[in-house]
């Protein structure tokens, strides 16, 4: 019995913790149960060393001193304080007036006001309620199918999971041991293509089912001209300006340019350009834009360039991501003294929410790294490498498995407990098996945000949920009885979009390129080729160079040799005039 315990002592430590985590205790502290306990175990057994439980210290102080952890309450309290500034209400207002005469406008904006609140909150709580308190009454106030509203909201929130400044990014590139800059960049392009996957499937159900998603009536579109137009010609033009001075820029950029930098830096040009000639039209008193180009440019370019100061200089190397973070959060508070709504209460209220949640992750890392400490000490890691680069087909057959069980165990786990438990499992195996990790991140981000999807335990469900009408009501508005929203009703909503999530691991693990374009182009050095160069320039100088050959001692002071070289001031000018002289002085004859 005790052998057989001793031989399996890894698949019995993991099932142990699957068990833990069904009787439902805390995840921090079945993790780290669990490792103690199993630990301990190996000790008496002579297993595992007496002096295995001394290195815990060292790694709980590791997590202590990884700064890149710091992005977490960063961001997390940027959203908050976003989310409590009013910035979701204008952006839903805004762009629901601008999309509101077609059919599905209403869905498109929350689609697209949800990819900006990603790209500047990066928290799904912060923007699944604030959707659903603004948008879901609307909706249903003009007709709106339940179903068809519901999932809209839940799956655009959950946005913030794959959109830089995504928290689960970070988490997965302190497991992966990868740059967060990096994943940011490798998830750039498969969030906003995510985006438009979202926007397709409204667009299909406008053109198929177009009772369910109807436009907004004549009443309710407020922001007009005084001619009753919409005033969208001006916009349009406003629009095209920017777009052309942003491609234009673009071109000028060097091929070698990451394509998330191009991108990012050619947001940026083409919306200043937009916001100086609105800012000159009111400043002016030109009235050449009209009141929704106004609209829509003063309301859509602060948290645009909140993006740009997070993400474009994460991207342009300008700051690492806490620093980003951290300039994110300063940023937060000015939108927040800007629009007048900042104060002690709302400093008090993100500033406990941050605090909860960056002490939930910091505690499920302490558990995790415990029971990683004694499932490696077991050869745990050599069981799971075992058990996965043995599938057939590879490193196909690899991340379907993965893929497969991560999208199963999102029915009962977040994203982070998928993220501590079972990242630091896969991701040695993937790298033995040659799959770029950055690129393995990204795939297992947006399959974990069906963690936020799955019927019946998704939190963006319970968060849409949480704000929905659980009885019937009337409209303040339109005075009419409108029905609830029932729980079945916005679990059947959110199944097509976990399809989409689906699919859209399928694309990007078809598609590689999504990922990996937007990274920085490694430069390749062909040190022969270089060398071969050096020496032929050497030759057409007559210096004989031997890279073996022992380094010559320094000149004294003093000497010929010290004053040209302090004195060649034409060597310090051209580099490789001042190399070639180098090597000739070291290959002179020394005088005995």
């Amino acid at each position: 019995m005790m052998q057989f315990i001793g031989s399996n002592m890894a698949p019995i430590m993991f099932g142990s913790l699957i068990l833990f985590l069904l009787f439902g205790y805390s995840v921090a502290f079945s993790l780290a149960a669990c490792g103690l306990f199993f630990g301990l175990v190996g000790i008496e057994m002579g297993l595992l060393p007496e002096a295995l439980m001394q290195a815990l210290p060292l790694r709980i102080f590791g997590i202590m001193q990884n700064d890149t952890l710091l992005a977490i309450p960063f961001f997390t309290f940027m959203g908050l304080v976003l989310e409590r500034s009013g910035m979701a209400e204008d952006l839903l207002e805004t762009i629901g007036q601008l999309f509101g005469p077609v059919r599905g406008g209403l869905g498109y904006a929350v689609v697209l006001v949800g990819a900006m609140l990603a790209a500047t909150t990066g928290v799904v709580a912060a923007s699944v309620i604030s959707m659903g308190l603004i948008s879901l009454p609307i909706m249903l106030r003009y007709g709106y199918d339940r179903r068809v509203a519901s999932g809209v909201i839940a799956a655009s929130g959950t946005l913030a999971q794959i959109i830089p400044p995504s928290l689960v990014l970070i988490v997965l590139a302190d497991q992966l041991g990868q740059s967060v800059g990096d994943l940011y960049k490798g998830a750039f392009i498969p969030g906003f293509v995510l985006t438009a996957m979202y926007i397709g499937y409204v667009l299909t159900l406008s053109l198929i089912r177009p009772s369910l998603v109807p436009a907004l009536p004549q009443e309710a579109r407020t922001i007009r001209e005084d001619d009753g137009s919409a005033g969208l010609r001006s916009l349009g033009l406003l629009a095209l300006i920017a777009t052309a001075a942003g491609i234009a820029y673009g071109q000028t950029r060097p091929a070698t340019t990451a394509t998330d930098e191009t991108i990012v830096v050619s947001m940026c040009v083409g919306v200043g350009i937009a916001f100086a000639l609105a800012l000159a039209n009111r400043l002016l008193r030109l009235k050449l834009l009209s009141r929704m180009a106004e609209r829509v440019t003063f309301v859509l370019i602060p948290p645009l360039a909140l993006i740009f100061l997070v993400l474009g200089t994460i991207f342009l190397g300008i700051a690492t991501p806490t620093e980003g973070g951290a300039m994110g959060a300063v940023g937060a508070l000015v939108m927040a003294w800007s629009r007048r709504r900042l104060s002690l209460r709302l400093l008090r209220q993100a500033m406990d929410s941050t605090m909860k949640l960056s002490s939930f992750v910091l505690m499920i890392l302490v558990g995790s790294t415990t029971f990683s400490l004694s499932f490696q000490a077991v050869d745990g890691a050599v069981w799971v490498e075992h058990l996965l680069t043995g599938l057939p087909g590879g490193q196909l057959g690899f991340l379907i498995v993965v893929n497969i069980l991560v999208f199963v165990l999102a029915f009962f786990l977040d994203f982070f407990e998928l993220a501590f438990i079972i990242v630091p499992l896969v991701g040695p195996v993937a790298a033995k098996l040659g799959i770029d990790l950055t690129w393995f991140g990204v795939v297992l981000a947006v399959n974990m945000q069906t963690s936020f999807m799955h019927p019946p335990f998704g939190f963006a469900l319970f968060y849409l949920r949480s704000v929905a009408p659980v009885d019937d009501y009337d409209d303040k508005v339109t005075g009419k009885r409108l029905r609830k929203v029932t729980t079945g009703e916005i679990y059947r909503g959110a199944i097509p979009f976990v399809v989409i999530q689906v699919v859209m691991v399928a694309v990007v693990i078809a598609f590689p390129k999504l990922v990996t374009g937007g990274l920085d182009k490694p430069v390749q050095v062909d040190v022969d080729k270089a060398f071969q160069e050096l020496r032929q320039e050497s030759k057409e100088q007559k210096v004989d160079i031997d890279p073996f050959a022992k380094p010559a001692a320094p000149a004294p002071p003093g000497s010929a040799a010290a004053s040209a070289t302090s004195g060649s001031g034409d060597a310090n000018a051209d580099p490789m005039k001042a190399l070639i002289e180098s090597m000739q002085r070291d290959s002179a004859p020394k005088k005995p």
